[in-house]
């Protein structure tokens, strides 16, 4: 497994994947539709004030303040490493 990613590829997988198919279809995180806005529970202080931006492909926790990318999301919710979580991304993209 390769431990060196392109700029590119590393951009690709934080702003192309879906952040809401990664919560739902990748890591199958609790969910709940609320006025048409996807709430997760977060995977750091476990409760559902979040939310996700399609503009940014981003997901907040608005009790604990964290912003989550595709990656970021993968390493907190799988418990693993950068490399672990890029690869997982790729492999998923990949099918």
């Amino acid at each position: 497994m390769s431990k060196h990613y392109s700029a590119n590829l590393l951009r690709m997988l934080r702003n192309q994947i879906p952040i809401d198919e990664v919560i739902t279809d990748l890591l199958n995180l609790k969910v709940r539709n609320v006025n048409a806005i996807l709430r997760f529970r977060c995977p750091l202080c476990d409760n559902f004030h979040t939310a996700t931006n399609h503009e940014t492909n981003l997901a907040r926790c608005f009790d604990c303040q964290k912003n989550f990318n595709p990656i970021d999301l993968v390493m907190t919710v799988g418990k693993c490493s950068f490399v672990d979580a890029v690869q997982l991304l790729k492999n998923s993209i990949d099918q």
